[in-house]
């Protein structure tokens, strides 16, 4: 068998080195030197930009978000006063008295209730609104008032942060909701099975009686609190029979409760 030779594989040039100038030495970076000026305007121009951006998007939402509080404080006032047709927010003063006019001085303004009116003029009842420390955070809520009864005409939740699945059940638990249409004041809380049929009772959730205490506590604390200058104003409410108004007569006491 013959030798063959393999055809010689053609060497490669290698990479030429860059060229140094200056007997071999590379030149140093060149380093720009920004001016602090210039620096500072720009970090001015972002900022004021930046700053304009959030004015202009509060202006935008501002009013929207009003707007959509008072449709909600509206929603809230109608389902607690068992359907009210309109209501007029009543401020107290710092003397402890309420008035249906807006106060010139809104910082001595210390509590504010909700008038409810049916359709014919008459008052319905008192929406106040109170809060309180539950088993995780804040509950606010807002519930409807019977001056002269001293019932609770319905209870809503309007925050909360309860656990989901036991303690939001204070909101989503329509029964436990419900116990407060007509529910006379002070509320007890009693645990299921162990009810009496009294007026004033209000069975708690199982598993979540730490936030149902806390709304019955907060109802409680406020109709102790605003009882009697709540029945004070409610004496001197107008309301309106065969097409007039005239003012209802002076109640003894503050306006019922038991």
């Amino acid at each position: 068998m013959s030798e063959q030779q393999l055809p010689a594989r053609p060497k490669l040039a290698e990479p030429a080195e860059p060229a140094q100038a200056d007997g071999g030495a590379q030149p140093p970076p060149v380093e720009v030197e920004v001016s602090s000026f210039r620096l500072i305007g720009t970090l001015t121009v972002a900022g004021a930009l930046a700053g304009l951006v959030i004015v202009l998007v509060f202006q935008w939402a501002d009013p929207r978000i009003e707007a959509y509080n008072a449709r909600m404080l509206a929603e809230a006032v109608t389902e607690v006063l068992g359907g009210a047709e309109r209501y007029e927010t009543v401020f107290m003063d710092e003397d402890g008295v309420y008035k249906a006019q807006p106060l010139a001085d809104t910082a001595t303004i210390t509590e504010r209730i909700y008038v409810g009116y049916d359709g014919a003029g008459n008052p319905v009842g008192v929406a106040v609104a109170g809060e309180k420390a539950g088993f995780q955070d804040i509950i606010a809520l807002l519930f409807g008032y019977d001056p002269d009864t001293g019932e609770v005409l319905g209870m809503k939740v309007l925050e909360s942060k309860e656990t989901p699945g036991l303690g939001d059940k204070i909101i989503l638990d329509s029964t436990f909701v419900g116990q407060f249409v007509r529910v006379g004041t002070l509320i007890e809380g009693v645990k299921r099975g162990r009810e009496t049929g009294a007026d004033e009772e209000v069975v708690m959730i199982t598993g979540a009686t730490i936030s149902s205490q806390a709304v019955i506590d907060i109802i409680n604390m406020r109709v102790e609190e605003l009882r009697d200058p709540i029945g004070t104003y409610w004496s001197s409410v107008e309301v309106t029979v065969g097409g007039e108004q005239i003012a209802e007569e002076p109640e003894s006491g503050g306006g019922g409760g038991s």
